[in-house]
């Protein structure tokens, strides 16, 4: 019986735990707390959930619920334990977090296949035949260090600053154009150009918006390359129109001028399905972000795939380390899952540990497993981890935007956005089937 270690019992590592042990594997599931505990987590309890209660949305044609679906098809038991404890909040899962975690805790003691063992794992363990580091975005300072030592502080980023990202589609292009600074006719970047009025009212409304609280382990000194955009609006009013608003080298092509000021949107996908906003990394509440980010020109109706964050968060630049099936290329037989690898949320996060699971599973003989297709939530997340082509590389939950654009056959505009969500669901459910 192939032996494996998992270091971490949070989402991931559980999920990873249960799988294996369900395919036959002999797992050795190491958890730290509460010999060492994260300055977040509040119990020793595995899979304890030290944000929300809620998993997103259950449902179709969403992609948290596309993801959801995915993986009740491949037999989550995280994801059963957590319809098993869910409590009302419409179209969310949401559980009752004490419930769920003693459940998942039950559930790993009752397989004896399963050791479970309270102490903190400096480094992968010898003796085994494939280890899982699950360590989540709080890992230890010990584990922390040899993976700096194997992989340098290059790769290890310690605070997430995430700008927000737009469906490419909700961008009004008849106020937004395609422009590189000082290059003609179309470039790599979406200008939203701003009047100064326009400017003014912006920088308003940015500088009265309501910020998320900071937990207390959690810095407030942050790092200049990565200032909040509304830390950097108090510097003064002309701070963003001369910093990462700056308008130099573009011309608004309905103006022929430059304008006062010019928000820029980055393609977030090789597809271009998605844009995020260069610069507008933030502690706004999402509330306050969809509210001020629509008074930017061209974003009136903006659709948000991901809301902008800043927050302490441990993860790997993992296209520059991980193979296909989140192993290291350095270390085939030790694999990365949960939020260190590059994922953000928890459905994503048991996502990554079940693929990990798996990917162990198939390497180890235990288990023919597939890589899920790219054009799958699995295969999408999978594939912004693992190949992410977009430097710097940047933690992601699951969006619409990592998936590959659908052709003129599968889909045309004019049915509407909920009907391309519907085709997009309808080609992921049954590219996964086809594969198992």
């Amino acid at each position: 019986m192939p032996k494996v270690a998992i270091i971490g019992a949070g989402l991931a590592g559980s999920e990873a735990a249960l799988t294996l042990a369900a395919l036959g594997a002999d797992v050795t599931l190491y958890e730290a707390r509460p010999a060492w505990s994260s300055p977040a987590h509040k119990t020793d309890h595995p899979a304890e959930l030290v944000c929300s209660n809620s998993f997103k949305s259950s449902l179709l044609p969403t992609a948290h619920g596309l993801l959801k679906k995915e993986l009740m098809i491949l037999g989550s038991p995280l994801l059963d334990a957590a319809f098993a404890n869910a409590v009302p909040a419409g179209s969310a899962l949401a559980v009752d977090r004490e419930r769920f975690s003693i459940n998942v805790l039950n559930m790993l003691q009752s397989q004896s296949s399963i050791n479970l063992i309270r102490e903190e794992i400096t480094s992968p363990p010898d003796g085994y035949d494939a280890c899982i580091i699950a360590a989540g975005p709080l890992a230890s300072e010990k584990l922390t260090n040899w993976l700096m030592s194997e992989f340098s502080s290059d790769h290890l980023h310690f605070y997430d600053a995430i700008a927000p990202i737009i469906e490419t589609e909700s961008i009004d292009m008849s106020i937004a154009f395609k422009q590189s600074r000082r290059e003609e006719g179309e470039g790599d970047y979406i200008n939203c150009p701003f009047s100064e009025d326009e400017y003014r009212v912006f920088y308003d409304a940015l500088r009265e918006a309501d910020r998320t609280v900071a937990r207390s382990f959690e810095s407030a000194a942050f790092f200049e390359s990565c200032l909040p955009v509304e830390v950097m609006a108090e510097r003064g009013y002309n701070c963003l129109a001369f910093g990462p608003m700056r308008p130099i080298g573009l011309i608004d092509p309905r103006t022929g001028k430059r304008p006062f000021a010019v928000c820029q949107l980055r393609k977030e996908t090789a597809s271009a399905e998605s844009y995020n906003i260069v610069g507008f990394q933030t502690r706004l509440t999402i509330p306050h972000q969809q509210k001020v980010f629509r008074l930017i020109p061209g974003l009136k109706d903006a659709v948000f795939l991901r809301f902008g964050s800043i927050h302490r968060n441990t993860y790997l630049d993992s296209p520059k380390l991980l193979n296909g099936d989140l192993s290291f290329r350095k270390h085939p037989h030790i694999y990365l899952a949960g939020q260190i690898c590059g994922s953000e949320g928890y459905t994503e996060s048991v996502a990554t540990g079940h693929l990990a699971a798996v990917f162990a599973a198939s390497k180890l003989g235990i288990k023919n497993f597939t890589s899920p297709p790219e054009q799958t939530a699995l295969g999408a997340l999978l594939k912004h981890i693992t190949s992410s082509p977009i430097e710097p590389f940047c933690p992601t939950n699951i969006h619409f935007g990592l998936f590959p654009p659908l052709d003129q056959t599968e889909y045309s505009r004019k049915s509407g956005k909920k009907h391309k969500k519907e085709v997009l669901c309808k080609r992921a459910l049954d590219s996964l089937v086809n594969t198992l």
